[in-house]
């Protein structure tokens, strides 16, 4: 039977909806807000990508390019609107550059292709994935007790969001070589080593 959606109904019949976590003393329900953020490959680099739910495009400072992709104007492409609005005011676009990210997942990454609008006078440390590229994948975020996406119909698939480790920007092959190449304690046993 369909629901009545009219005004009159509108707010009849309320519950309380179930709380996941301790409801905070009152003046501190912000301590529980945490940043969907989490770490992908990007150019076989770590780089943090933050999913904003807020957002209606995807981002990227040309600052974090600047320190982080040398050359990377020569992928820049050009975009009609050159004025975005922020929270705290209006941001200038210098075009748009596509970049391939792999989100990391013990069963197989998954690969996205999103296009970042480049802004001027950002201060993002990392990228922004917006609702323009979350609703084309089909990504969805769950802030339940074990917070994760899906992407698209595969619902069985969960990305952690909780993984957020970005503390090098060296090469990942760089750091594994560097890992067998190292020397290991005398103390160890082979056991330990090889753990």
């Amino acid at each position: 039977m369909p629901q009545d959606t009219s005004n009159k109904n509108l707010c009849k019949h309320t519950q309380d909806a179930q709380t996941f976590l301790v409801t905070p003393t009152k003046g501190m329900a912000y301590i529980h807000g945490t940043a969907t953020k989490m770490t992908v490959c990007i150019d076989n680099y770590q780089h943090p990508l933050v999913i904003d739910g807020g957002a209606h495009c995807s981002i990227v400072a040309r600052t974090y390019l600047d320190n982080h992709f040398p050359n990377w104007e020569k992928q820049l492409s050009p975009t009609k609107a050159k004025n975005f609005k922020s929270a705290s005011g209006k941001m200038n676009s210098i075009g748009t550059i596509i970049k391939e990210i792999a989100i990391p997942h013990r069963k197989g990454n998954m690969r996205l292709n999103p296009e970042f609008v480049v802004l001027d006078d950002a201060h993002i440390q990392g990228f922004l994935l917006g609702t323009d590229y979350q609703r084309m994948y089909g990504i969805d975020i769950y802030h339940s007790k074990y917070r994760h996406i899906t992407i698209g119909t595969n619902k069985e698939k969960e990305f952690s969001l909780d993984i957020y480790h970005v503390s090098t920007h060296e090469p990942l092959e760089e750091l594994l070589n560097e890992f067998r190449e190292g020397q290991f304690s005398t103390t160890l046993t082979s056991k330990q080593k090889l753990s």
